[in-house]
């Protein structure tokens, strides 16, 4: 496994596959072909379909800025290579072609050369939860330790970044009312759910001010703005949401929150290796879905469970969302995606509490729900696969 600096990338919103993939993209093709009078960019499959509210061609523009580009959806092209795949060529003066380079966005902002072999190297000697249960067994170690064993100080540096932008993200969108960007009329939420007047129950108040948090993210993400993937863009709310909330209520140490970052991360690490988070490859599964698992983990490693709650919690909530469409309206990442990202937030909470009730009882290893998790993805028509074609997005533009 590569390290799992990669589940947390710092950018901005609204789809990380769709807007940081196509702009670290752009960046790249820039370095190799600076001296272009001209860029041609076609955008194929998901980006062809949803890229315009996911403001694809915004980002592309922002990395090309100051150059002459052309930008072309192709929404006929089959048998791609990914899809999220974008190709770009220089262009000189005279129209000839200097360079051209096929790019594939594949999730959380990650992209691959078509034809090249990644430069990123291998950080760990595993790559599934089997493999890391044995080595934190023979080492004596917790999942977060695990990663800092292998990681170091840099993971600890790393994470003081991707903190800052979680806590950041958060008080944005809880300062902030009115309406989205796009055209969907969608209204900010986070601001008055965090600020609500309502009598209730201490554990209402805790589920009522999670989800403000996730919504603060989601909406943040949704409008444009800096955040963290975890593991994705569409998915970002949900382990911030969970983690600042408890780190609030318990007064935490960095210590305690880098360390359930780094149990989190690697968790949707075993999925961006085993399987996938891409939402055009898996599904909303692949992101909501890890991004439950993972703070579900991140809780357990706050409360001092074992690895065995540890996983039953990640699987359960990967588990419990085998099959989740994406479909998001317009191809915006606010219908249905703001709202998954705080239920998503209760549901992690719920599977840590409820893996520390009934833990050793479960006949399904998270490795197990991983797999299948993949393979639901791939049989998901693709209309149900960030296109916009299918499922809400579909009944909503029938309404």
């Amino acid at each position: 496994m590569r390290s799992i600096k990669e589940i947390y990338k710092i950018g901005r919103g609204p789809s990380s596959s769709h807007t940081m993939g196509p702009e670290f993209a752009a960046a790249d093709f820039l370095r190799r072909c600076p001296v272009a009078q001209k860029y041609r960019i076609v955008l194929f499959g998901s980006l062809a379909l949803t890229g315009k509210g996911h403001f694809t061609q915004e980002a592309i523009r922002s990395a090309l800025s100051g150059k002459s580009v052309e930008i072309i959806c192709d929404r006929e092209a089959t048998n791609l290579p990914h899809p999220n795949t974008l190709s770009f060529e220089g262009i000189d003066e005279n129209g000839e072609v200097l360079l051209k380079t096929t790019y594939l966005s594949v999730g959380g902002g990650a992209i691959k050369v078509l034809g090249e072999k990644s430069e990123e190297r291998e950080i760990y000697p595993f790559s599934d939860f089997d493999q890391i249960r044995k080595a934190c067994a023979e080492r004596g170690m917790g999942l977060g330790e695990l990663a800092f064993h292998y990681e170091g100080k840099a993971l600890t540096e790393y994470f003081e970044i991707v903190w800052q932008t979680m806590c950041e993200s958060v008080k944005r969108g809880l300062s902030r009312v009115g309406v989205l960007p796009g055209g969907l009329g969608v209204l900010r939420k986070a601001a008055a759910l965090h600020r609500a007047d309502v009598s209730e129950r201490a554990e209402e108040r805790e589920r009522r001010i999670v989800c403000s948090y996730a919504y603060a993210v989601a909406e943040e993400n949704a409008s444009g703005g800096r955040i963290a993937t975890a593991p994705t863009c569409g998915a970002s709310g949900v382990l911030p949401a969970v983690l600042l909330y408890f780190a609030e209520r318990d007064k935490l140490e960095k210590e305690q929150i880098f360390l359930a970052l780094a149990a989190a991360g690697m968790i949707g690490n075993v999925v961006k290796t085993e399987a996938s988070i891409s939402g055009a490859e898996a599904g909303c599964q692949a992101e909501i879905g890890t991004a439950t698992a993972m703070a579900a983990a991140a809780l357990c490693s706050l409360r001092g469970e074992t690895l065995e709650v540890t996983e039953y919690a990640a699987e359960m909530s990967l588990e419990h969302q085998l099959g989740l469409t994406c479909d998001p309206v317009q191809g915006f990442v606010q219908i249905p995606c703001i709202e998954r990202n705080a239920v998503a937030a209760l549901r992690a909470i719920d599977s840590a509490s409820l893996a520390r009730l009934i833990a050793g009882t479960s006949k399904i290893s998270f490795d197990t729900v991983v797999r299948t998790m993949y393979e639901t993805g791939r049989d998901l028509n693709v209309r149900y696969r960030e296109t916009g074609q299918g499922g809400l997005a579909a009944s909503y533009k029938m309404c």
